[in-house]
């Protein structure tokens, strides 16, 4: 319910907002919200040149080598029609049609590749019953966590493959993973239209998204000529291992369940363990060897899970006999069902990316972005802080924006400023919250999210508070 009032308030008030704005003159143009591209020059004002005969300004464009001439953030050109047409600053996201098209091209095709594969490879798993294995052996924490599943469900092993596969930093793993284990608990959901206790806690965990190795960012960083681009590492897993026991304590006392018990205490205590040895071995290195040896510990990891999972399955390819398949046939099966998965989303995520163009190009956004800075800054809240806010209140609805405004605060601070630093912490500790409740969500034809989105932002913002402290304590 939260999630579709948020979907038609974004959508009607950003076309009210637009409409005033065109109605008072300060908006030019509605092409660019519908047509625009990303990055494109936005037009603020055209004049026919044969209106204005002898202008200066019109004799120096026709001179100029690019047939253009700038005035501080103002371009002056003339267009094929011989008007003189002014622009000033660049459209902030692609116009509906495009987002509609590129969401199709660059989201929704990648991501069935995706499922196709992981899918084929979750088939393995149940054919040859490791699921069955994984499950039992977890039951004892997971089934304290989950408490209406049972203590053999399968969404245990998937759920596992899932955070294994966020906290590798492997995202494109982690959301066939995910999706499967939404559908294997909404097998034994009674009301299929209405999130189960287990579905929303499984889906904060997710969105908390614990890290430790945030390989993008560290790539970004290093493009951005960071003097060690690896620093962020060690305030990334800090941050996100914040938000992600924000998001179970407060699932938790919403769901009334005691996790003060000894499996889950040494479940913490053990992840903690792993995380703080692993920190301390990368805080060894120097940047470029730490750099490779996060980019070979994640992906080397996805190698020998692939690895491990074939190579299982062909040990026990008796049960696949029993079933009267094979291996090649079981992983065929699994792959049709990750695309008929894919399918499912496209809907989801085209209706929630459609209403953020319209959000980001009307402007609306920058209003309340705006807003808030004008409000921090009324409050004492360091300058440097605020000019990161943009890149934490874009990424909960837009991780191709929030990246946007992240590599512009390394451009425009550098990446090694208090700005550059706490962007890349904002993008790497935090998820795109939104979309990822319509993505999960509509796969299983979830309608009443109830109050999952509420305890997303909540973490949302325990992740930034975090990273302030973090970011001003570490560097």
């Amino acid at each position: 319910m939260a999630l579709s009032r948020f979907w038609t308030f974004i959508i009607l008030l950003s076309i009210a907002y637009v409409l005033v704005m065109l109605g008072t003159g300060r908006q030019y143009s509605l092409g660019s919200l519908i047509n625009g591209k990303q990055g494109e020059a936005l037009i603020v004002a055209e004049v026919d040149t044969a209106t204005i005969p002898g202008s200066a300004l019109v004799a120096r464009i026709k001179q100029a080598d690019l047939g253009a001439v700038r005035a501080g953030d103002t371009t002056y050109t003339i267009n094929k029609n011989g008007a003189l047409v002014t622009t000033l600053g660049t459209q902030q996201a692609d116009g509906l049609f495009a987002t509609c098209r590129n969401t199709i091209t660059d989201l929704w095709l990648p991501l069935i590749g995706y499922l196709t594969f992981f899918c084929g490879l979750l088939n393995l798993l149940i054919d040859s019953r490791a699921m069955e294995k994984v499950a039992r052996f977890l039951s004892p924490v997971f089934h304290r966590v989950f408490p209406e599943l049972r203590k053999d469900h399968p969404a245990y092993g998937l759920m596992t493959m899932n955070f294994a596969a966020n906290f590798l930093g492997l995202d494109s793993a982690a959301t066939p993973f995910g999706l499967k284990a939404m559908e294997s608990m909404q097998e034994d959901n009674p009301t299929k239209d209405r999130a189960t206790n287990s579905q929303i806690m499984f889906l904060c965990l997710h969105a908390a998204g614990l890290t430790l190795l945030p390989t993008s960012i560290i790539g970004y960083r290093a493009a951005q000529g960071a003097a060690n681009p690896a620093d962020i590492m060690i305030p990334c897993i800090i941050t996100s291992f914040v938000g992600t026991l924000v998001a179970l304590f407060l699932v938790a006392a919403k769901q009334r369940i005691n996790l003060f018990n000894l499996p889950v205490m040494l479940g913490v205590l053990g992840v903690s363990a792993l995380i703080g040895g692993l920190m301390a071995y990368i805080s060894s290195l120097t940047g470029v060897a730490k750099f490779h040896f996060t980019d070979n510990l994640s992906n080397g990891m996805l190698l020998a899970i692939i690895g491990l999972i074939v190579g299982y399955a062909f040990l026990v390819e008796r049960y696949f006999t029993e079933k009267g398949t094979n291996m090649f046939d079981s992983f065929v099966h699994g792959a049709k069902d990750g695309f008929t998965t894919g399918l499912r989303v496209l809907p989801y995520m085209l209706a929630m990316l459609a209403a953020l163009s319209i959000f980001r190009n009307s402007g609306l956004m920058n209003v309340v972005m705006d807003g808030l800075s004008w409000t921090l800054a009324f409050v004492g809240v360091d300058k440097q802080v605020i000019d990161a806010i943009p890149v934490a209140l874009m990424r909960p609805f837009s991780a191709g924006g929030s990246r946007g405004f992240m590599l512009d605060a390394m451009k425009t601070y550098g990446p090694d400023s208090l700005t550059g630093q706490l962007s890349c912490l904002f993008q790497g500790a935090a998820e795109t919250t939104f979309y990822v409740v319509a993505l999960y969500f509509g796969s299983v034809n979830v309608k009443d999210s109830r109050y999952t989105l509420g305890i997303m932002l909540l973490a949302d913002l325990a992740c930034v508070i975090t990273a302030v402290f973090v970011c001003q304590l570490y560097f």
